[in-house]
């Protein structure tokens, strides 16, 4: 299925950070109704969940045949190091971010925007989801 572009919110929580951590995504206009994605990820920091909220969602964008994405994360780590504005510098998240390399090359565009936490409160709901339900 592709379509033009799809508007994706992303978000990551750690309950302690480090601490038990979810991530989650919402997937707008690839059908019609949004697309929800929950995962638990066990002990972790809440940038590498924003990472994994970030790989959970272009893994099924690929899957999807989505070739342009409009991503949204109030993760400003995170928005910074994929605009190229700051560098990957923490071991564990250079790791998620080659992942997210050898995903992006699947799509033709990829925009990545700051959102204030209030825009985010759906991906951030079912982030904390994971972590109550531990999928």
């Amino acid at each position: 299925m592709e379509k033009k572009e799809v508007t994706v919110f992303i978000d990551g929580a750690s309950r302690g950070n480090p601490g038990e951590a979810g991530c989650g995504a919402v997937i707008y206009g690839v059908k019609d109704k949004p697309v929800y994605l929950t995962r638990y990820l066990g002990h972790a920091t809440n940038n590498v969940a924003e990472y994994n909220a970030l790989i959970l969602a272009l893994e099924k964008l690929k899957e999807l045949n989505v070739k342009q994405i409009h991503i949204n994360s109030d993760s400003l780590l995170l928005v910074s190091q994929l605009n190229g504005k700051y560098a990957v510098k923490n071991p564990n998240i250079r790791k998620l971010f080659r992942v997210y390399t050898s995903l992006a090359v699947h799509f033709d565009t990829i925009i990545v925007q700051h959102i204030p936490r209030e825009l985010n409160r759906e991906a951030d709901r079912l982030a904390n989801l994971a972590i109550d339900e531990k999928e």
